[in-house]
């Protein structure tokens, strides 16, 4: 009776989690480490958050090319796991908050999430205000489904790269 009641406050806890964010599907690392090697590869100078990180696995994947890494994460077990597996790593923060919200730190060039096609609007507006806020173009990573709001400029697997232009603040005079 009480393992049911425990599997019950998870499936329960688990499910509320996707109605404002995507479900807990980990990205493989082989496909990962594909789409840090091809679309985007990450150094010193970068800076990445990570929409939704599950357990941390993106963001220590970044931290071993050298970025700083940030994810923010809405399940509290998932945000306690990420905590714990990348307690080691100084590159490495987790912030349990909603992404969608959230201001991005100013060393941000790298954004990952997984995507579905139900936030996908979501998504491209929290980039593309951030992207604003900092002034410059920021690279955009999703696993998943496409953004329809925006041009790939490259794939490798399920992995598409985007970049997220700043809109302009200010009309330009000639």
């Amino acid at each position: 009776m009480e393992l049911a009641l425990i599997v019950a406050l998870i499936v329960v806890f688990f499910g509320s989690i996707v109605l404002v964010g995507a479900p807990y599907v980990p990205t493989h690392q082989k496909e990962l480490s594909t789409a840090f090697d091809t679309l985007y590869q990450l150094g010193k100078r970068d800076g990445v958050v990570d929409i939704g990180s599950g357990d941390g696995r993106v963001l220590r994947a970044a931290s071993a090319r050298g970025a700083r890494a940030i994810g923010y994460e809405l399940n509290p077990l998932l945000w306690l796991l990420s905590r714990l597996l990348s307690l080691r790593d100084e590159r490495v923060r987790v912030e349990l908050r909603d992404a969608w919200t959230a201001q991005f730190p100013d060393d941000t060039t790298v954004v990952y999430a997984f995507a579905v096609q139900r936030d996908g609007k979501k998504l491209v507006r929290s980039v593309q205000r951030e992207a604003t806020r900092l002034g410059r173009p920021l690279v955009l990573i999703c696993y998943g489904s496409p953004l329809k709001q925006l041009t790939v400029v490259a794939t490798a697997g399920a992995h598409a790269r985007y970049q997220v232009d700043p809109l302009q603040s200010k009309p330009l005079t000639l």
